[in-house]
């Protein structure tokens, strides 16, 4: 049921059937079936040959897109106001317009020539627009476009996306509900279709102990009714590579997923420090695998339980000999396993029949024999 108020959508079904799958070129990505995106951002740090290597990393890991960030330092922040709020022990760099500055070289023609690379060895190419040039000059490479969580207030930007038409991901870090609706309501009615909204902390790093995952469901519950539901992550991944918060989200039902990627995690600096790489990657995606196996259909499915239905289940047996004539009871009866016979849920229709023949103890009941 869709609720609408002053605040917003609220989707009070709650259930996974119920949740809207996320549509990117012919493809429907869903439960336990999520657009996996690798963040590439700016980790290539200006090297055109590095952010190749690790479209080719994405692709042979089983991520369905990769990710770059499309922006002018000039565009972005102040020179001398915009104070860093990333973790500054791992990026030591104290101003957002000096660190977007050192890495906004990449031109029209490197961002086409990734597209192409992209193409090629069949991943989704996206990038994140900072700037309403950035809208227009990436128009013609991506299927889909994504709104930063420190964007979801900017209102130009929000518009020219919008213009598009094209299926849009919004990441939700650090807005409240208001906000939300605000820039979804910019969205729907300029007519985009298919919504994306990824929970998503403002931190870099993000601790587990503050990743808040719950809000996934809050998100589904209040919004899953109009738009999907997805998860952007900055949490770094364990010790052995593993990506529990990505695989608890889609245990969730987060049907689109964007993490951080690098070469190399141990790097200083920018966004490697809490980035997957190509190992963890590949882990996560084959435990998914595995996930979806176990899940399964939603119907209940008994072919492969055939054997088990008829040996393992418990037949009415005698349980001493009986003549021909003999009443049955539940003194004379007792419940056996055995791959002949009246099934013991028939237990009340035998109850007071009488025998039409003889039957020896140990002997199932068959109905030829009432």
């Amino acid at each position: 049921m869709l609720v609408t108020g002053c605040m917003g959508w609220q989707n009070k079904s709650g259930t996974i059937s119920s949740m809207k799958t996320f549509n990117l070129n012919n493809k429907n990505f869903g439960y336990l079936n999520p657009f996996i995106i690798a963040e590439i951002g700016v980790n290539h740090e200006g090297s055109l040959d590095a952010a190749k290597r690790m479209i080719e990393l994405v692709a042979n890991s089983g991520g369905h897109a990769a990710k770059f960030q499309t922006y002018s330092a000039d565009k972005l922040a102040t020179k001398t106001t915009s104070p860093a709020y990333w973790d500054t022990s791992k990026e030591s760099i104290s101003s957002q317009h000096q660190l977007f500055q050192k890495w906004s070289s990449f031109t029209d023609s490197d961002y086409l020539e990734l597209a192409k690379t992209s193409e090629d060895l069949g991943v989704v190419f996206l990038s994140t627009p900072f700037d309403l040039d950035a809208v227009n000059s990436l128009e013609p490479l991506v299927p889909a476009y994504k709104i930063a969580s420190a964007d979801i207030t900017n209102i130009p930007l929000i518009r020219a996306i919008a213009g598009k038409r094209k299926p849009v991901i919004v990441s939700v870090g650090a807005a409240n509900f208001g906000e939300i609706d605000l820039c979804l309501s910019e969205l729907i009615k300029s007519g985009v279709q298919d919504i994306s909204l990824l929970h998503c902390v403002l931190r870099y790093p993000t601790p587990p102990q503050i990743a808040f995952l719950k809000q996934i469901t809050d998100l589904q519950e209040r919004f899953g009714a109009s738009v999907s539901i997805g998860y952007s992550d900055h949490v770094p991944p364990t010790d052995g590579g593993g990506l529990p918060q990505l695989e608890l989200a889609s245990a969730l039902g987060c049907v689109v997923l964007e993490k951080h990627f690098t070469l190399d995690k141990s790097k200083p600096g920018n966004d490697h420090y809490h980035a997957m790489d190509a190992i963890d990657l590949k882990r996560f995606t084959e435990n998914l695998g595995r996930y979806r196996e176990l899940y399964g259909e939603g119907e209940i499915q008994l072919d492969s339980q055939k054997e088990a239905i008829q040996n393992a289940r418990r037949r009415i047996v005698a349980k001493i000999d009986l003549e021909s004539g003999s009443t049955l009871s539940s003194d004379n009866l007792i419940a056996l396993r055995a791959n002949v016979g009246i099934e013991i849920s028939d237990w009340d229709k035998v109850i007071g029949s009488q025998l039409s023949k003889s039957v020896r103890e140990n002997q199932p009941i068959s109905w030829s024999d009432l």
